[in-house]
């Protein structure tokens, strides 16, 4: 610590005995950051205040500055909670005091805001964000009357006098000096619009440890933008642009943050487009006045670690923002405010409705004016999955077929079409809530033979012709520019032939009519049908030899402005954009339609249009990581599935009084996997079906009604499994236990009834105590019906000993045991095929429910031969659909995918790593009660240290895993269960991805408050 800094520091002693001395507060001091002052809180028993110590010397117009303007802000601020000047003991506002070196003092008291410091908040949402910038227009508004000569004092921190900091730009390395110049440059040279921007008093400092936010963990809001020391008189954007700087710091997307504070001060304080043509440069200037203060005051006092405190991340966020190019940043600034985002986007809509261009005029040689549409969209049917749409003769011939029903028309389309191509990680960013994928397409495609002649719609010069095929993987790229009276626009031709690289030179002059380029073969634009992708550009911003022509869907306003529609020239019905519906519209439907009991997942409902894999992608192109969803068992549109159905339902598909080979086959597959004991089997469509077709077998075996059932159980929403169903009937709605259903306690060894190890037979001893109750009434048990692992229960595995006991007690009664492995089975536990036999227990019938036919209605019931038969009693068991060709075609192909694609053995390997991790992060959060589960059906309990459940944290985690694009859910007798029960080929690096999400939201302040 250098001597100077030592001689004249204040202590947290000394300011506790300042407190006590001059205002008769008895309190603990806490440092604060500070650099003109030394800053305290006083704790005291009551409330806190902030008192602020002056340095040796100090300014007491500066002072009285500070004091008038919080008096001011007091007075005329609306809606904002702002420190108050307090008196001493002695009635005055300001005091002072000599310290040790005889120096004198000037002390002030204020109010202390209660709340948390920005720098403690996590998350900052874009709700947040908005809500900074909202607070902070309410200050910009409060202060544009007030007046004070010190106001117009030379000031380092006044962004308007920013140009001092040239002088120091030998302070910092070469590549820093290249970015640092670069903002001082675009300074200087915007002076003159600068200097006529409005001016007023600002804050001027709305840093990480000047804005309070409220307590509210979930929905917090910023109370109260404190500290005035630096306010000055200077342009009003400036403020803005400060707030902006530290607030998208540390942030993936500062673009899309700095967005949501523009959008919120600009619903308050209105902003000008000139102001929005400066804000770039200004956020960037603000940067680079604190790093230069940084390299400064490094060399003067070292060991002042305020000083240092925001140089890393504001590095980090420069280099950031020099990536981003300013006029892309200009335009989105304008769009977030409610102006056009390109400002000649209306002047160029004006130009291409006056023209006269057709399709013949882009394609003469091919005498065909009008289009026909094809859907390429992330919904299209058309397209098919991936493993078609990524076949190139599949496609090809598919667009042959589809030119044959209109032979004069010209295959197009695409214009801001959503297309499930670009949902790879070739075009994926890491977003303010994690990853987001450029799925928009922002041009035409012409869907052609190859070597179709292309000519120019209008005059123009070559901007640029070049072969993208090294870098980009598309081919040669022709870009021409156009220029009319009223604005400069560009047309971009992309997927040529190399030849068309001969045809044309960078600065030629193009006449409208002249060839200019040939459609490539599909080994030059690569490697896919060949096309033209015909895109209009009102700015070429910082590309010289191509353009992006995809956008991320959250961009795509202000890209489609830059990009305008290709159509307004050609005017083509076919090419025009068909009204989406907006989900809200959706909702509205379903909710006045729909059943009124069918619930929708999150507050923010999904609307799914595509599956692939581990995966289920939205509207916008985006791709959610599912772990809840058991159902698509071998992933999601499994190609093999998918084959093996439509190629069955293309020739038949009928019930099962007629012979088939596929209901054999299929029974023979399925059955391979079971103890020899179970041989026999009947299908049906669902897991309801297939439990209420299992009990009514055991009634009609046994002559009795009574089943013995598990709390919280869960097996089927026909009535009669809700009646066995205590997760049903015990909750909303239900009516409690009906007259023949027994429910014995959830055997759970970690909150349960007993707990700890070996609880398997205590658990059991319920069962026997059932029958017996039974059995006291004059009547015997049907049987007892369990899943292997009880899932809405909350993933609750089985005890030792607990499935063996139990069997052994309900066969010596007579009732029947039915194992209901709708959820667990099929190689889901990892270890085994079917959740029972690890327990090493046969059961007498076993239901299976749809992850057999990966998502397609169909269950089957297996059961002994012993069964089979007692149930065949005359009475014919006949289900329409049950065991149809095309059900068993695609289940056999389950199977065998699940067999082929080793699938139980990656449940396995996965599983296992995955439990290892949720075990590690349990270490680090204690939050995590409990981890359980087999092979890819996990589960993790949330309690306090008291192990209370956490039902609504529970429910904030599987939220805030949706807005970092994965799906959870919640279960279990107090709903503060995670369920992960993901589609079998779920992944190694899919389950990594899933612990680096969740660590990030177990350390949110609302995941790691007082729990």
């Amino acid at each position: 610590m250098s001597t100077h800094y030592k001689a004249v520091q204040i202590t947290t002693d000394q300011a506790g005995q300042i407190a006590q001395k001059l205002y008769r507060i008895k309190a603990t001091a806490i440092a604060l950051p500070g650099e003109v002052d030394f800053n305290f809180r006083l704790k005291a028993e009551q409330k806190s205040y902030i008192l602020k110590v002056s340095r040796p010397g100090a300014d007491l117009e500066y002072i009285d500055f500070q004091q008038k303007i919080l008096q001011h802000v007091a007075k005329n601020a609306d809606g904002i909670e702002s420190p108050t000047v307090l008196p001493n003991k002695n009635g005055a506002y300001l005091s002072e005091f000599t310290d040790k070196s005889g120096n004198l003092r000037k002390v002030r008291l204020l109010s202390w805001t209660e709340g948390r410091l920005w720098s403690q908040v996590n998350p900052q949402t874009h709700a947040l964000l908005f809500n900074l910038g909202s607070e902070n227009a309410k200050v910009t508004s409060a202060l544009t009357n007030f007046k004070h000569q010190l106001a117009h004092r030379n000031f380092e921190w006044d962004t308007a006098q920013a140009i001092w900091t040239t002088d120091y730009l030998h302070l910092f390395n070469e590549q820093q000096k290249v970015i640092i110049s670069y903002f001082q440059q675009g300074f200087t040279e915007k002076q003159a619009l600068y200097a006529t921007l409005r001016k007023a008093v600002v804050h001027n400092d709305a840093n990480d440890y000047n804005v309070v936010v409220s307590e509210d963990l979930q929905n917090p809001t910023v109370k109260s933008i404190i500290d005035y020391g630096d306010a000055v008189y200077t342009q009003t954007i400036n403020d803005l642009a400060i707030t902006i700087a530290y607030a998208i710091m540390h942030k993936p997307d500062p673009l899309n943050a700095a967005l949501q504070v523009i959008s919120g001060y600009h619903s308050i304080f209105a902003l000008q487009p000139k102001e929005l043509e400066m804000l770039y440069n200004l956020v960037a200037m603000r940067l680079v006045i604190s790093l230069t203060k940084s390299a400064i005051n490094k060399q003067k006092e070292p060991e002042n670690e305020y000083l240092l405190i925001s140089e890393k991340p504001a590095w980090e966020l420069l280099e950031k923002w020099y990536s981003i190019n300013e006029n892309l940043a200009y335009y989105s600034f304008r769009k977030v405010c409610g102006y056009p985002a390109q400002p000649n986007q209306n002047a160029f809509v004006t130009w291409a409705k006056a023209s006269s261009i057709k399709l013949t005029s882009l394609f003469p040689s091919l005498n065909a004016n009008e289009v026909l549409p094809v859907d390429m969209s992330v919904s299209s049917t058309w397209l098919g999955n991936e493993d078609e749409y990524s076949d190139f003769d599949l496609t090809q011939y598919k667009l042959k077929q589809l030119a044959k029903t209109k032979p004069n028309a010209i295959i197009a389309g695409g214009y801001t079409e959503i297309r499930p191509f670009y949902s790879t990680n070739a075009y994926r960013k890491e977003g303010h809530s994690g990853p987001e994928y450029r799925t928009a397409h922002l041009g035409v495609d012409f869907w052609l033979a190859p070597q179709t002649p292309i000519h120019a719609i209008c005059d123009a010069t070559v901007h640029s012709i070049h072969n993208n095929n090294a870098d980009k993987d598309y081919g040669p790229c022709l870009i021409l520019e156009h220029k009319t009276e009223t604005l400069t626009f560009y047309t971009l031709y992309g997927h040529l032939t190399q030849s068309s690289l001969s045809l044309l030179c960078k600065g030629d002059s193009v006449k409208k009519g002249d060839l200019i380029a040939y459609l490539g073969q599909t080994n030059e634009n690569g490697n896919w049908v060949a096309h033209l992708h015909f895109q209009v550009i009102l700015d070429m911003l910082h590309y010289k030899h191509d353009f992006p022509g995809v956008a991320f869907p959250n961009e795509l306003e202000v890209w489609s402005s830059i990009c305008p529609d290709p159509n307004l020239i050609f005017k083509q019905n076919g090419l025009n954009l068909a009204p989406k519906k907006q989900l809200n519209e959706i909702v509205d439907y379903r909710k006045q339609h729909l059943g009124k009991s069918l619930s929708l997942s999150y507050s923010q409902p999904l609307n799914m249009v595509r599956g692939m894999g581990a995966f289920l992608i939205d509207t916008t192109g985006r791709k959610y990581l599912d772990t809840a969803n058991n159902v698509a068992h071998v992933g999601h549109e499994h190609p093999r599935v998918v084959k093996a159905a439509s190629g069955q339902i293309a020739i038949l598909n009928t019930n099962t009084r007629y012979l088939h080979e596929n209901i054999n086959a299929f029974a023979e597959a399925l059955l391979s996997t079971f103890p020899d004991e179970l041989s026999v089997v009947h299908f049906v469509n669902s897991g309801s079906e297939a439990n209420e077709l299992a009990m009514r077998m055991a009634r009609t075996a046994t002559g009795e009604r009574d089943f013995i059932a598990a709390e919280i159980g869960y097996h089927g929403n026909t009535s009669g499994c809700i009646d066995v169903s205590s997760y049903k009937f015990d909750g909303k709605g239900g009516k409690g236990t009906p007259e023949h259903t027994h429910i014995v306690p959830l055997p759970d060894a970690y909150r349960g009834v007993y707990t700890g190890k070996n609880t398997g037979k205590k658990y059991a001893a319920h069962i026997q105590q059932q029958i017996e109750r039974v059995q006291e009434k004059g009547r015997n048990v049907a049987g007892f019906i369990c899943e292997s692992i009880i899932s809405c229960g909350g993933q609750i595995e089985l005890p030792k000993n607990y499935l063996e006991t139990a069997y052994r007690a309900v066969r010596g009664a007579g009732g029947l045991c039915i194992s209901d492995e709708v959820q667990v089975g099929c190689g889901r536990t990892g270890s085994h095929f079917w959740g029972f036999q690890p327990h090493n227990v046969v059961p007498d019938i076993v239901t299976i429910g749809k992850p057999i036919g990966n998502g397609h209605p169909l269950a089957a019931v297996v059961c002994t031969s012993k069964v089979a038969s007692a149930f065949a009693n005359g009475m014919e068991y006949f289900n329409t659909f049950g065991g149809n060709p095309v059900s068993c075609a695609i289940g056999t192909e389950v199977l065998r995918v699940i067999k082929d694609e080793k699938l139980q053995e990656n449940a396995l390997s996965v599983g296992n790593f995955l439990k290892e991790g949720l075990t590690e992060l349990q270490k680090q959060y204690p939050i995590i009660g409990n981890v359980r589960g087999q092979g890819l059906f996990l589960g993790f309990e949330l309690v306090n240290d008291k192990m209370q459940p956490l039902a609504g944290k529970a429910t904030y985690l599987a939220n805030r895993m949706r807005d970092f694009a994965i799906l959870m859910s919640t279960d279990g007798k107090d709903n503060n269960v995670l369920k992960i029960k993901p589609p079998m080929v779920f992944s190694t690096e899919d389950a990594v991805e899933l612990l680096l999400r969740l660590k990030t939201v177990f350390a949110e302040n609302f995941m790691t408050d007082n729990l």
